[in-house]
């Protein structure tokens, strides 16, 4: 009777096993995920904004260019402190400028040199180098108004001396040419300037004793070269 019991209980067990396996929910629902409260969703490219709201990029900035239409001079000034303070205030009117050195008189000669050095050790070293370049002519001029300097030659004419500075440059060295007996130099800027330009403004603002007006050859665009056939 016991085992006839047992093996009742054992039926009714599987019977009841059976009927929750075919009663069982057919999909698992997940559990809500919660999200912090300071993370940004995801999202689409399309969700954020239509291809309509695409912005056209922004146009690039036109540049002006301002050509030389008019040249004139200005001067003279004492000194090239007077020339260095109208030159900045002219600057920023112009397109171009360029100081110039004058002499009211008539020169007996021409001397080439390099200019004065901060000290008599960097003027020894300057004039190593010139000896190092195979310049044998010069000299360090130790005292007087000169000094500091390193004379590369006298002469005669003014042609020769240009011909002396164009040798030294080809070398990297940055020669100057001054008459002597011509008198203390007088100092002009020589600028280049668009067609808005006011000659007459710009006498008044750097207190310039006058203007001249002058050709616009040395501030002419270089010509290019023709192309290789």
């Amino acid at each position: 009777m016991l085992i006839r019991a047992l093996i009742v209980l054992l039926l009714v067990l599987n019977l009841g096993v059976a009927l929750w396996w075919v009663a069982r929910p057919s999909t698992i629902v997940a559990a809500p995920v919660e999200r912090a409260s300071d993370v940004a969703r995801l999202q689409l490219v399309s969700e954020v904004r239509g291809d309509s709201a695409i912005a056209p990029p922004a146009p690039a900035a036109v540049k002006v260019t301002v050509t030389v239409e008019q040249c004139v001079s200005f001067g003279p000034f004492a000194d090239p402190a007077e020339a260095a303070e109208a030159q900045a205030k002219l600057q920023p009117q112009v397109v171009e400028l360029q100081p110039r050195r004058a002499y009211a008189g008539t020169a007996r000669s021409w001397k080439v040199f390099l200019p004065a050095s901060a000290s008599m050790d960097a003027a020894e070293a300057a004039a190593a180098k010139v000896d190092e370049a195979g310049f044998k002519d010069y000299f360090v001029v130790r005292e007087g108004d000169d000094a500091l300097t390193i004379a590369l030659g006298l002469y005669r004419n003014e042609a020769t001396a240009r011909e002396r500075i164009a040798t030294l440059a080809a070398s990297g060295f940055e020669a100057e040419l001054a008459p002597l007996g011509a008198g203390p130099p007088r100092y002009w800027l020589d600028v280049g300037a668009g067609a808005g330009f006011d000659p007459a403004a710009a006498q008044a603002l750097v207190a310039a004793e006058r203007t001249e007006t002058i050709e616009c050859t040395p501030f002419a665009p270089p010509v290019a070269a023709a192309p290789a056939r």
